[in-house]
């Protein structure tokens, strides 16, 4: 394993206790509104300390961005960290047990590390660059599906973004109709792991911000998916606008959403 992607569990790990043992003393939880429809607790808090600390203990001179807090260290560094501690902070805050702690590592720009870090469950997704994804260790794959037909897919809800709900609406109605299926779990990070483990065939949210997906993406990537923005480009990093599966899977996506999508949403 390399190096730093063991520090990232470490941390990741960290992480995830704290967030454990806040499940079982819920009382305790102090929810906050941070903007419109988002959320935020002290457990995100100090969960996202306590990777910071795991990280600045093995780099201290690396960049870190936390959802949460902004920017730690050094700015000018090749190596940055991206983290989200708690991803899924609703579902965490409703009692729904389906929420991840999510750390990626770029070096000079590329993304070179990374785990998605399930705590209720121990399942530890990870990916180094161009040694392939693992789920607790073993090597995962995306499905091979050759159409949508009998896929399941993934979604987010625009709850932030209401003023695209009808187009969403619309490209939700294509592929459900094509599709077998589309669940909405509440956890981008868990959805683009889902994905490269094959539990997922295909996903697409709007309005993603680089924490969502980060770890998520370089973990779908490695496991021989493919992720990219709304008109098939590479955009997804400023605007948020995430499609994601397999490469037949996706375009399928693609070619099944690009009629209903405002000219805002192909940007």
């Amino acid at each position: 394993m390399h190096p730093m992607l063991n520090i990232a569990i470490r941390a990741a790990r960290s992480a995830g206790n704290v967030i454990a043992k806040a499940c079982g003393q819920m009382d305790l939880v102090q929810t906050t509104q941070k903007g419109t429809n988002d959320f935020v607790t002290n457990i995100d808090k100090e969960a996202e300390q306590a990777i910071v600390h795991v990280l600045r203990k093995s780099f201290p001179d690396h960049d870190i961005i936390g959802e949460e807090n902004g920017e730690y260290g050094n700015n000018n560094s090749d190596y940055q960290w991206i983290i989200d501690p708690l991803d899924g902070t609703t579902n965490f805050i409703k009692g729904i047990p389906h929420f991840a702690v999510s750390i990626a590592l770029r070096h000079q720009g590329r993304l070179d590390q990374a785990v998605v870090f399930d705590p209720l469950r121990g399942e530890v997704f990870t990916a180094s660059r161009g040694a392939g994804a693992q789920l607790n260790g073993r090597r995962i794959r995306t499905t091979n599906l050759p159409e949508l037909s009998g896929a399941i897919l993934a979604t987010g809800f625009p709850f932030k973004h209401k003023h695209h709900l009808d187009a969403y609406t619309e490209t939700f109605k294509t592929l459900m109709t094509q599709a077998a299926d589309v669940r909405r779990t509440g956890s981008a990070a868990l959805d683009l792991c889902y994905v490269a483990a094959g539990r997922f065939d295909g996903f697409w949210e709007i309005g993603l911000k680089p924490w969502d997906f980060a770890a998520g993406e370089l973990i779908l990537r490695e496991a021989g998916g493919l992720i990219s923005d709304f008109a098939g480009g590479n955009n997804y990093l400023r605007s948020g606008n995430i499609v994601a599966g397999s490469p037949k899977v996706l375009g399928a996506m693609l070619k099944g959403m690009r009629p209903h999508l405002t000219e805002s949403l192909l940007k």
